[in-house]
């Protein structure tokens, strides 16, 4: 083993690997690989996040060869309980290029999906949900969200500021195309009061500056807030997040438990937002093995996620609450988002998985179980 182990210290391919993916996760996939690691070891193994436990030697190696675009690639895995993200290149080879370690991440992250034999479906026909009317006595808000990348455009961990405002400048253009109750207005961070941004964040439409170790490490917070903004209609229920954690985020929301209205906004909006970019000559990046490509992979496929928010002043002081939720295939959140604590009981309760199932296939599966759950 320590003859194996040296070639993996040696050489200027594996210090290229070793300063992007991280020593850490590295050795921890390789270590952990080894038929006489003893349980408490093991144990310890299961604590680093899945991207460390299948960087296993051959895979290392594999990469070694890749080290010229390892850069386009980035991940936040020499850290516990942190996960990858896709740095990007202008397409999605790269999830190609790195599939050794990336498909099984994916295979595990969203329920036994397999990319290198499965294809993802898409379908944003919301006149087949026939239901999607939550009790209001605990729903308090509803919501469903995406993401979408601009093919030719890195991804935001790798962008340019160049890129960025591209990015910036190919949305808003296409967004002045959009009519009726979905016509509004664009407002940049960088043009906004503090105090604005602020009411709007508490509001639950804006996005806050990127602190947690998981984006900054990613470089999500470069330049802020060059080429950052919202746009939102004027009833402030179809909202578009430009250059957050993705190119675009894509948010229908209203108030109450009336998902089908949401839903069925949603669709018509998305489906009108890429028709006047593709009028633009742009597109959005997908390939049938993963759906639409998006930063975090656990995005992957539709990128969406329905959720609401709801008052469970009971369930969620069950010890069984989380083992309810994974059972129901839905996972929770403080009231204000991820890392976030609930406030008055109420959590943002949304479904978990994000590819394999169509966008419809999706909401049918979650349109009855956050009340299941109250």
């Amino acid at each position: 083993m320590a003859s194996t182990f040296s070639k993996l210290l040696t050489g200027r391919n594996a210090s290229l690997l070793f300063a992007t993916l991280g020593t850490g996760a590295l050795t921890t996939g390789y270590l952990m690989n080894q038929r006489s690691v003893c349980a408490e070891a093991r144990e310890q193994h299961r604590l680093f996040p899945p991207s460390g436990r299948r960087m296993v030697p051959c895979v290392f190696f594999k990469l070694l060869n890749e080290f010229y675009y390892i850069y386009r690639c980035t991940t936040i895995i020499t850290t516990k309980f942190y996960s990858i993200s896709i740095r990007g290149n202008r397409n999605s080879s790269l999830l190609q290029v790195f599939a050794d370690l990336f498909d099984p991440v994916i295979k595990l992250r969203h329920n036994g999906y397999d990319p290198r034999v499965m294809k993802h479906p898409t379908d944003l026909d919301a006149s087949k949900i026939t239901q999607g009317q939550f009790d209001e006595r605990y729903v308090l808000s509803s919501r469903v969200r995406t993401g979408r990348s601009i093919r030719g455009l890195s991804l935001p961990p790798a962008c340019t500021r160049a890129e960025r405002r591209e990015v910036e400048n190919v949305a808003i253009t296409a967004l002045e195309g959009l009519k009726g109750d979905l016509a509004g207005r664009y407002y940049k961070l960088s043009e906004m009061t503090e105090q604005d941004q602020q009411r709007l964040i508490d509001d639950h439409f804006l996005f806050d500056k990127p602190v947690s170790p998981l984006l900054t490490c990613a470089g999500m917070a470069r330049d802020w807030p060059d080429a950052r903004g919202i746009w939102h209609n004027y009833d402030k229920t179809f909202l578009i997040w430009i250059n957050e954690e993705d190119h675009t985020r894509v948010i229908s929301m209203e108030k109450g438990g009336n998902m089908k209205r949401v839903f069925e906004r949603f669709c018509r909006g998305l489906k009108e937002v890429e028709r006047l970019i593709q009028e633009r000559g742009w597109e959005f990046m997908w390939n049938e093995r993963l759906g639409y490509i998006l930063t975090c992979p656990s995005n992957l496929g539709t990128g969406l996620r329905a959720g609401v928010h709801v008052r469970i002043p009971k369930l969620s002081k069950d010890p069984r609450f989380s083992k309810i939720l994974e059972n129901l295939r839905l996972q929770k959140r403080g009231t204000g988002g991820v890392d976030t604590a609930a406030v008055a009981d109420v959590y943002d309760i949304s479904n978990i998985d994000r590819i394999g199932r169509s966008e419809v296939m999706a909401l049918s599966l979650s349109e009855h179980e956050p009340t299941k759950a109250a």
